[in-house]
């Protein structure tokens, strides 16, 4: 079985105490602090730039998981390797060239990822998983640029295809993942869980994180 993650989105934490909302993930047993950044262009909101993962790893010894929802990635992957990210997410339908950009990525030293939206082909990755430029696949289960949105069961059959074509890639899913929605989504082959709204309004984090994971541990790949 590959390692089960909980992955605490910060685009849920209080904006204004950023440092405080990355420890309390940290504390809470998180595995990774995941960064959506959004450039008003790829998607209709604005959020982080590289400073705000500069600021999540001064707070936090756990990895970076970086969420390029930006129109040109190969812009600004420098930028944000510079920063401190450990992992890099860009996205299929994004305006660069997805191998290079990939590439560019693992030239860096940091773990590269593709990431397609729900209206997206699961086809559309194919090649990235036959040449292997990736080490994971995001797949998003809700329209990205806005947290707190209702989980899109059809993310389902593309994480499916993806866990049987590709069983050593990491997959994970973000949008609308709470303790139901998990289930589902392991049951199908993820094992990354992206978790913001759901994490962040909890009074006791560490409990959900660790229901989080055991509710995927038991349903793992039971839907395949």
């Amino acid at each position: 079985m590959p390692d089960i993650q909980i992955m605490p989105s910060i685009l849920a934490a209080d904006f204004g105490c950023l440092a405080e909302g990355c420890q309390r993930a940290e504390a809470a047993g998180a595995d990774q602090i995941h960064v959506d950044v959004m450039d008003g262009v790829f998607v209709p909101n604005i959020s982080f730039g590289p400073e705000a993962v500069k600021a999540s790893v001064a707070a936090v010894s756990i990895p970076q998981n970086v969420h390029l929802m930006i129109t040109k990635p190969q812009n600004y992957i420098r930028d944000f390797a510079d920063a401190g990210s450990d992992t890099i997410q860009i996205h299929v339908e994004s305006q660069c060239d997805v191998q290079e950009t990939l590439a560019a990525i693992r030239a860096l030293g940091k773990r590269p990822a593709i990431t397609l939206n729900p209206e997206t082909p699961v086809e559309s990755i194919f090649p990235c998983l036959e040449n292997r430029w990736v080490d994971e696949v995001l797949v998003m289960s809700v329209h990205p640029g806005f947290g707190g949105q209702k989980y899109m069961a059809s993310a389902e059959a593309k994480i499916a295809t993806i866990r049987r074509m590709a069983d050593w890639v990491d997959i994970a899913i973000d949008g609308g993942i709470d303790n139901e929605t998990v289930a589902p989504a392991a049951g199908a082959g993820a094992n990354l869980f992206v978790a913001g709204s759901y994490l962040f309004k909890q009074d006791d984090m560490k409990a959900a994180v660790a229901g989080l994971r055991e509710v995927a541990r038991k349903n793992f790949c039971k839907a395949l």
